[in-house]
């Protein structure tokens, strides 16, 4: 009996929604900071033709750019990287949270409320103005329009 339950145990695989793999290479997999952050040191700092500085001027501005780039997003994802995925884990959950217990129920409650309205608002327009609304059509009905080019 307990090898049987040992053998259905292992059968059954049990994802957990919440640990998932991630990927290491492709961070980015929906693409939404394509056109944003690519940020390189040409696109911040370039001299035009005839006002160059000299050429170990350009290498070093290059390299020291790319590379306080490089760390200081490195140390900034270090140091704030955990605490602000806690409050954007916690804005996220708290944006659900309203959606789902405060958000859809008042909007389902407006739309049961609206029929019964709508009902009684087309009773009025069908009972008051299709009446007018028709008395106008066959009066304006006998009114005929000619025109005429004059020469």
């Amino acid at each position: 009996m307990a090898e049987e339950q040992t053998g259905l145990e292992e059968r059954i695989i049990i994802k957990d929604p919440h640990t998932k793999e991630i990927d290491l290479v492709n961070r980015d997999p929906k693409h939404i900071n394509e056109d944003v952050i690519k940020v390189d040191f040409e696109d911040i700092i370039a001299e035009p033709a005839g006002t160059y500085s000299f050429d170990g001027v350009w290498k070093a501005s290059y390299t020291t750019f790319t590379v306080s780039k490089y760390w200081c997003y490195r140390l900034l994802s270090v140091v704030l990287g955990i605490p602000l995925a806690v409050i954007w884990g916690f804005l996220f959950a708290l944006i659900s949270f309203c959606h789902i217990w405060a958000v859809v129920p008042c909007i389902k409650s407006y739309v049961i409320e609206i029929q019964c309205v709508s009902r009684i608002y087309s009773l009025c327009i069908h009972t008051f103005c299709d009446p007018l609304c028709e008395a106008l059509g066959k009066i304006f009905s006998s009114i005929k329009v000619a025109l005429r080019k004059e020469i």
